[in-house]
C-alpha cells in the first residue's frame, strides 16, 4: 500500500489553544507555532510530521483542522478566528474530548504517534466528573502513543488545577511548563519540537480493565470473508494450507482496508506477539488498520499450543482412580457381608441399589456375568467416550447390585480439540453501502442486502 510505512512512522502534533485572557498576544503564538513546525520539518528526514489546531469560539463552538503538512493552514485558522475565540471561560476538558475523538477515529486505520500541546492561561471550572471522564480517555489514548505537554502562561504563582495538569501530563510522559513572559514561552515551545519515542502499549505492571477491553473491541474491525475471485493464500505463511493446524479447512479471511489475508491460526500467532495489549486485537502488518479476531478461538489455539488449559493431568486422573478404587472395595465388602447375613437371616435387602426392576423368584440365586467392556464419557457433555473394563456384574435374586469399573484405562490425557465440538466460523462481510461489517446477508445498519 503506497505510503504505508511513512504513515506508520508519522507523528501528528495538535496545538490546543485555550487562551482566555490577552496575556499572550497572537503574534507570539503564531511565531512560536511557526518556528516549531519549521524546526520539526527540518529534522524529519522522511517528511512524516503532521499538524493540527483546535480552538474554541464563543458559545462552545470548536474550530479545528488536522493532518496538515506545514504551518500555513494552522496560521490561517489563528488569523481568522483569534479575535472571535472564547474569552470568558476555559473549555479545557471539552477540547481534549474533541482531540481524543479524532485520535480514536484515525487510529482505526493508521498507526502513528500523537503530540498534544496545550497552551492555556486559566483553569476550567467544570465539575470533577468532566476531569474523571477525560482521565479515562487519557488512559485509552496513551495506548495509541499519545503524549500531552501543557504550557500554562500567566503571572500567577499558583493555580487551582496544578495537580490535575501534572497527572494528565505524567500519564503520557509529558510535562507541565509555567511561563510568565513571552520569551520563555517561545523557548519552551521550541524545546518540545523533538520527536517523542513510542513506548510499549501496555506494560506488564499495568492493570487491564474490562471497560478498556470493551472500548477497543468496538474500535477494532473484524476480518472479513474473501471475495470469490480472491486467491486463498495467507499473507503471513504464504501458503494455502495452514502450517499450524495442517488443515485446508482453516478459513482464510482478510483485512477490509488492504486485503491482507490470514489463516485463523496464523492471525492468532501474529496477534500473540503484535497485539495492542489484548490478545485478540492487533494492527494489520500491511496498513496498520486495527483488527480483531474471535477471542474464544484465540484461547483455544493458545491452550492447544501451550497445554495450559483443556488437558487432564496425570495427577488428576490418578486421584480420580483412587477414589473409584476405594468405592469399589467398599461395595465388594458390603456385598460380601450381605451374602453372609442373608445365609443366616435369609434377608433379601441389598446394601446398595442401582435403579433396576424388581423381580421376585421362588429360588434364591446369585450369578456372576462377565461384563466385557463399557463406554464411559469423560469431559462432560461434549466429552469423549472411553472404553473401560468391568470386573463383574453381580446380580442377586434378579436385582442389579453393582458394577465395578476398572479405572486403569482412564490414565490418559485428553486434548481440548477432542473434547470440544467443531466451532462454526463466522462469515463476516463488508457492506458496500455504509461500510459496516455484516454477519449474514442483510446489513443491520442500513438494511442493504449483501450477497
Amino acid at each position: 500500500m503506497p505510503g504505508a510505512n511513512n504513515l506508520q512512522n508519522a507523528e501528528e502534533t495538535i496545538f490546543y489553544i485555550d487562551l482566555i485572557s490577552n496575556f499572550l498576544k497572537k503574534k507570539y503564538v503564531v511565531k512560536g507555532i511557526k518556528e516549531f513546525i519549521e524546526g520539526k520539518n527540518k529534522s524529519s528526514s522522511n517528511g512524516s510530521s503532521l499538524y493540527g489546531v483546535v480552538m474554541f469560539q464563543a458559545r462552545e463552538n470548536p474550530i479545528n483542522v488536522y493532518n496538515k503538512e506545514d504551518s500555513s493552514s494552522i496560521i490561517e485558522i489563528l488569523d481568522e478566528y483569534w479575535d472571535s475565540r472564547e474569552q470568558e471561560k476555559s473549555y479545557f476538558e471539552n477540547g481534549l474530548f474533541e482531540i481524543f475523538a479524532y485520535i480514536f477515529w484515525k487510529s482505526r486505520s493508521a498507526k502513528k504517534s500523537y503530540r498534544i500541546v496545550i497552551i492555556s492561561d486559566k483553569p476550567s471550572d467544570f465539575p470533577e466528573d468532566y476531569y474523571n471522564a477525560v482521565y479515562g480517555l487519557i488512559l485509552k489514548a496513551k495506548k495509541f502513543s499519545t503524549f500531552i505537554d501543557i504550557i500554562r502562561v500567566g503571572k500567577d504563582a499558583d493555580y487551582s488545577d496544578t495537580v490535575k495538569l501534572k497527572i494528565i501530563a505524567s500519564e503520557t510522559q509529558g510535562g507541565v511548563f509555567y511561563c510568565q513572559d513571552e520569551k520563555h514561552f517561545l523557548s519552551v515551545l521550541g524545546s518540545l519540537a523533538q520527536t517523542k519515542e513510542e513506548f510499549k502499549v501496555i506494560r506488564e505492571e499495568d492493570e487491564v480493565f474490562e471497560t478498556d477491553k470493551s472500548f477497543f473491541d468496538h474500535l477494532a474491525v473484524d476480518l472479513i470473508s474473501l471475495d470469490s475471485d480472491d486467491e486463498e493464500i495467507c499473507s503471513i505463511c504464504n501458503q494455502e494450507k495452514c502450517p499450524i493446524c495442517q488443515a485446508y479447512s482453516d478459513e482464510i479471511t482478510k483485512c477490509f482496508n488492504c486485503n491482507t489475508k490470514f489463516h485463523g491460526c496464523c492471525a492468532t500467532k501474529y496477534a500473540a506477539s503484535n497485539n495492542i495489549g489484548f490478545k485478540h486485537i492487533f494492527r494489520c502488518p500491511q496498513c496498520s488498520t486495527l483488527l480483531k479476531i474471535d477471542e474464544e478461538f484465540v484461547d483455544m489455539v493458545i491452550s492447544e499450543d501451550t497445554g495450559e488449559e483443556g488437558f487432564y493431568t496425570i495427577e488428576e486422573v490418578e486421584e480420580e482412580s483412587v477414589v473409584l478404587e476405594n468405592i469399589r472395595e467398599e461395595l465388594v465388602e458390603d456385598i460380601s457381608s450381605t451374602d453372609e447375613s442373608r445365609t443366616e437371616e435369609k434377608s433379601t435387602v441389598p446394601p446398595i441399589l442401582v435403579d433396576a426392576p424388581e423381580k421376585k423368584e421362588t429360588e434364591t440365586s446369585k450369578t456372576e456375568t462377565p461384563s466385557g467392556t463399557k463406554k464411559v464419557r469423560v469431559g462432560g457433555f461434549f466429552g469423549t467416550e472411553v472404553e473401560v473394563k468391568t470386573d463383574t456384574i453381580i446380580k442377586k435374586e434378579g436385582e442389579l447390585i453393582m458394577k465395578v469399573i476398572d479405572t486403569k484405562d482412564l490414565d490418559v490425557k485428553k486434548s481440548i480439540t477432542s473434547l470440544n465440538p467443531p466451532r462454526k466460523r463466522k462469515s463476516i462481510k463488508l457492506c458496500t453501502i455504509c461500510g459496516s461489517t455484516v454477519s449474514g446477508s442483510v446489513c443491520a445498519n442500513c438494511g442493504a442486502r449483501v450477497d
